[in-house]
């Protein structure tokens, strides 16, 4: 079954892509967990991404992207960096009603984990891959970059990867986790337990750019959480960290405006530290 799978998805990208002369591969709907592992046929729908990949390169960086919606709406899509070489995976995962806390997180980490199982086999570097998203799916990133028991079910670990970049993501507990386990406070009412990126401030953590969009106009706390987190982990040791609060720009128009900084961070490169060291190297 595993080479059947691999040889439909050969197929597909050889019908996608046309001619050597193409300049990037499209792959739509591949299925991040085995069949074995899905539970239901909302999973087996949802639990979907799409790839985008330069045609006739190797060795290059890829980002993978989870859409915002409040872990309750939205969709997988492709961003608009404008630079065709590095790699792009959109993931779709599940929401509530129909799925609920911590499915949203194991899905995230399923597909980064897809993400770098597989990237060689499109001639992606698996030690270029990145993890970014926008509100709910900033949320989602910083907690499996952060959180190291999602991606260890895989048997990887977030040094794996080389870099997160949150974009206007909430670091406390998620308003929509902290409904699905009953809780009865206020919206705004931070919370710091293991749900909450905040919690995972420690010195291993990869290099992380954080981007939110002004103060005077973001949704309430957004920017103050992330600038905690980023002060927390310089406090821990951690010197690959930076903030971004994009001044006139809103929660929604963050979105745009954080392209050019999503794609300086991933042109960087490599991973580092390298997976068996816990050192941070100095940012520029």
């Amino acid at each position: 079954m595993k080479t059947t799978g691999f040889l439909f998805v050969a197929v597909v990208a050889l019908l996608m892509c046309g001619t050597a002369l193409a300049a990037v591969c499209e792959i739509k709907d591949i299925r991040y967990y085995p069949d074995e592992s899905v539970s239901n046929d909302y999973q087996r729908t949802r639990c979907a991404l799409d790839i985008r990949y330069p045609e006739g390169k190797t060795g290059y960086a890829t980002l993978v992207w989870f859409h915002g919606g409040g872990l309750s709406g939205g969709g997988k899509h492709f961003i608009p960096l404008n630079d065709d070489g590095i790699a792009q995976v959109a993931v779709n995962y599940r929401l509530t009603p129909k799925a609920g806390h911590p499915a949203y997180i194991q899905d995230a980490a399923a597909a980064v984990a897809w993400t770098l199982k597989n990237i060689g086999q499109y001639g992606g570097d698996p030690e270029k891959v990145f993890v970014a998203g926008h509100s709910a799916g900033g949320y989602l990133s910083a907690m499996v970059g952060m959180d190291p028991k999602w991606l260890a079910v895989h048997g990887l670990s977030p040094q794996d990867l080389a870099g997160i970049a949150p974009v206007s993501g909430q670091m406390t507990k998620h308003f929509q986790v902290k409904k699905d386990q009953g809780d009865t406070g206020g919206q705004f009412r931070p919370l710091i337990d293991p749900d909450a990126p905040l919690y995972y401030v420690a010195k291993g953590v990869p290099p992380i750019r954080l981007i939110t969009g002004d103060r005077r106009i973001e949704w309430k706390c957004r920017v103050e959480e992330n600038e905690l987190l980023a002060a927390s982990l310089r406090a821990a040791g951690c010197s690959q960290v930076e903030f971004y609060e994009m001044g006139g720009l809103d929660h929604g128009t963050v979105y745009d405006g954080c392209m050019v900084l999503l794609k300086q961070f991933v042109n960087r490169g490599r991973r580092t530290p390298p997976r068996d060291k816990t050192v941070q190297g100095d940012t520029p």
